[in-house]
This record gives C-alpha cells, structure tokens and sequence, in this order.
C-alpha cells in the first residue's frame, strides 16, 4: 500500500546523509521531498501541511545563532530525523493501537454495525472480522440487512459459511426489523457478537443515512465501523467524514490495502474523523485481516519490517509442535529433504514471498528483486520435485542417482537442471544448519551479542 511513499521517503533521507548537524537549510530539502511523498500518497492537504509542521518543529530547534543543533548522541543526521518522521507518522495514524480492537457490551451481545458505500467490501469484511473474533474465542452471529443489492443476502451466508461461523435467516425484508430479531434471537441462542451487514450505495444519500440511523437507535450497537476501500483515497476520507457527521462511527476498517493504492486515506482519516483505523484486509481469502497497529505502520513506511507482526503471524500459522520436532532434528544435524519440504510448507502458511519479505527490516527495498528468485510461483515447483521422491529419497539424498533425477523430473514436470539446482541449495542449507551447531560459531555469536545493547533478540545469551 506504501511502497512508493516508502521509495520518495528513503530518498528525503539519503539527502541528510554526511550533514554534521540538522539545520533549516537540510531540513527543508528533505522536507520538501516528502512533501511530495505525502502528495503523491493522496493524503489531505491539510494533514500533510500539519504533519510536515511537526516535523520542522522537531527537527529543529532553534540556537541562539541559528544555525542549528547536533543531533542526538549516537545519531547521524539522518537517523534523527527518521526516528522524528516515525513518531510523527505513528501519531497522525492513530498513536498507540489499544489493548483491544473492539469495545465489548457489559451485557451480551455486542453489536457491530457495519457501514460504508457499495464496493467497499462490506460483506467479506463482515466475514474477516467474524473469523477474527472467532479465534480470539467469541461466537459471531452475521446478519444480512442488505435487502436490495441483488444476491447480497446469499453472499453473506456464502461468507459465513466459509468463516465457520452461524448467519441469520428470515423472510423479513424490511433492514431494522431483520437487525432486531438478530438481535433477540443471538441474546436468546447465547452468541455474544453480532455483526450487522448493513446496505450501501453508489454514492452518499438520504435514504441510506436515515435507514442507518434507524437501525442505530433500536440495535444500539456498541460499536460502528465505516468499511472504506484504501483505493478511492480522499474519497474514502470524505465518505467517512459524512458517515460519521450522521452515525458517530467508532472506528474505520481499512479494505483493499493490498492493491495499487496510495495509502493517503490511512494517514487522512484519523485526522479528519478523529476516530482510528482499527482493522486492515490485505487481500480476498478471510485470513487476509489484521489489526491497524500505527507504530507497525510507521516502521514499514519508512523500511523498517514489521518483526512482530510476522512473529504473531508464526505463532498462529506454524505448527508449535512440528517446529519443536524440526528444531531437534536441526540440533543433531539430521537435516533431510522432508524437513526442507516441511519448511516450506510452514512458510507458505505466512503468505506469499513478498509479503514475507516486506515485514523484515532492510528488506523494503530489495524485496521484489529477491521475489524474482523465490517466487510463489518458484516455490510450488520445489515443492513439486519434492513430492515427486519417494520417501525413501528425501530421507536420503545420497542415493539420487541420474536415472532418479530422470524419473523425478518427468514426474514433476520441470527439467533436471531445477532438480540438481534444489539438490545443491539443500546441501548448502545442510551445511550452514552444521555450521551453527559448531561449538566455534555459538562462540562467535555469543560475543557478537555481548556488543549488542540488550544482547541479541531471540537469541539465550
């Protein structure tokens, strides 16, 4: 959703490189750069001016001979102004996410009503959340009150469905009333969330707002969240801004993100409506949600990764069990062809490479250069050749003969200059699971850790 902004802000940055000091004159070169980052994202002017302030602000602070200050002891110009660009853009985006995304009605249920224009998303983004909550041990009941885009009804059972989760159904047609007996029925059935599918419009009108408010004032939803697509920019912002001008929206779930979008309406909307974006979806499958974590959102702008949300999508998608078994096997150095299947299968749960990549620091800017090499598309042909062996081969790669790599080739349908490549990248992998089990080298990180202030994240020494 950034990476443009991310490539005009890495080049703001590199000016300030070999600059002794932050002065006015440095200060408004970089400035002006991301001036034009922060255009060309479509964020609103008016964020963008105040921003930009802020930044000037902090980044200078006037002397007495005005010309300037030293930057922070053990920062070089550029680094101190990267980490006042990430405060500021961490607070324009929301500041610090809460503890908790959504607000929970003392007395189950809790309401979640869902609005925002047609095409936003609404639907799969009422089935992401559900799936979301559901695993964080909820019982979300979906309820279609969308009774005039054709088909919308059914869609929302389709989504429920696929999210394991329970829809209502009923003949009613009339949107409160079906908002109503959701209601009743999910207090009497004992689910404790309801989520609310309610109807959108091409455009903002009367009617829509008037039905929305009528099922605000008897569901009484504890929370209201406006589904805007990141793709239409400041007219997202715009549309949030009348939304909840009629209906006091509690927060903004972001949709689309994954697209070829500017990202402005993720700075724009907190600003404008004062209230957070507290989800994202990232894509079409309903895995594809996460929490808006500002902070997060700051590092990855400016190529910093996302190391956390990629552990806490470790902790979900990899099997703990499995990982423990691979670990000792790795610890005795019995490295096989399985364990390098099974790796990639555990990887491929995270998403695709370039997804991956882009949450690890440093790697914003190369990333798609190493996405070539290993791509998704890369990696389903190793996992062909794989499965192609017996058992018996990955256990042992010492017995893949020519006449093997023949039949294991044909079998996998690629040829068998890509079955000697993936045999001599699994003996380099071997080699290096070897190395770091060399007393020498556990020595060498060790003091490596002892230079490093905290030690080395991850790492028992």
């Amino acid at each position: 959703m950034f990476e443009s902004l991310t490539d005009k802000l890495s080049k703001a940055m590199k000016s300030l490189r070999g600059e002794a000091r932050l002065t006015e004159k440095n200060i408004e070169d970089a400035l002006r750069e991301v001036r034009m980052a922060l255009l060309e994202a479509d964020v609103h002017v008016q964020v963008a001016r105040s921003f930009l302030q802020r930044v000037k602000e902090k980044a200078l602070t006037q002397g007495e001979d005005g010309k300037g200050v030293s930057v922070l002891q053990g920062l070089n110009p550029a680094q101190q102004f990267i980490d006042i660009v990430y405060q500021e853009l961490t607070e324009v985006m929301g500041g610090v996410a809460p503890e908790k995304p959504l607000d929970f009605a003392s007395k189950p249920p809790t309401v979640v009503m869902m609005a925002g224009l047609q095409g936003a998303g609404k639907t799969t983004t009422c089935g992401k959340l559900a799936k979301f909550l559901k695993k964080n041990g909820h019982s979300p009941l979906l309820v279609p009150a969308d009774v005039y885009r054709p088909a919308a009804i059914e869609q929302l059972h389709v989504v429920a469905k696929d999210a394991g989760v329970p829809s209502f159904r009923t003949d009613e047609r009339d949107p409160v009333k079906i908002c109503t007996l959701a209601v009743d029925e999910a207090r009497a059935k004992g689910w404790d969330v309801v989520i609310l599918d309610t109807a959108g419009r091409l455009h903002l009108d009367e009617a829509l707002m008037e039905e929305l408010a009528r099922i605000k004032a008897v569901c009484e939803p504890t929370e209201i969240f406006f589904v805007a697509d990141a793709m239409t920019g400041q007219d997202a912002v715009r549309s949030a801004s009348a939304f909840h001008e009629k209906l006091a929206i509690t927060g903004v779930i972001l949709t689309k993100a994954d697209g070829d979008t500017r990202g402005g309406a993720a700075f724009s909307v907190k600003h404008v409506t004062g209230k957070p974006i507290k989800f994202v979806g990232s894509g079409e499958k309903l895995d594809d949600f996460e929490r808006f974590h500002p902070d997060r959102m700051a590092q990855r702008i400016l190529g910093m990764g996302d190391v956390l949300t990629l552990i806490e999508h470790a902790k979900e998608k990899i099997d703990e069990k499995e990982a423990e078994a691979m670990a000792q096997r790795l610890a005795k150095n019995q490295f096989t062809l399985d364990d390098m299947l099974g790796q990639m299968r555990q990887v491929a749960k995270l998403g695709s490479m370039q997804k991956i990549l882009g949450l690890l620091p440093g790697m914003g800017q190369i990333k798609d250069q190493i996405a070539q090499v290993a791509t998704d598309k890369r990696m389903k042909h190793l996992e062909a050749i794989l499965t192609s062996m017996t058992p018996k081969e990955r256990r042992n790669h010492a017995i893949l003969d020519a006449k093997r790599k023949r039949r294991i080739a044909a079998g996998s349908g690629r040829p068998v200059h890509e079955v000697n490549q993936l045999l001599k990248q699994f003996l380099e992998m071997k080699k290096m699971m070897g190395q770091m089990n060399d007393p020498r080298f556990m020595k060498r990180m060790k003091a490596m850790a002892g230079k490093m202030p905290g030690g080395m994240p991850g790492l028992p020494f």
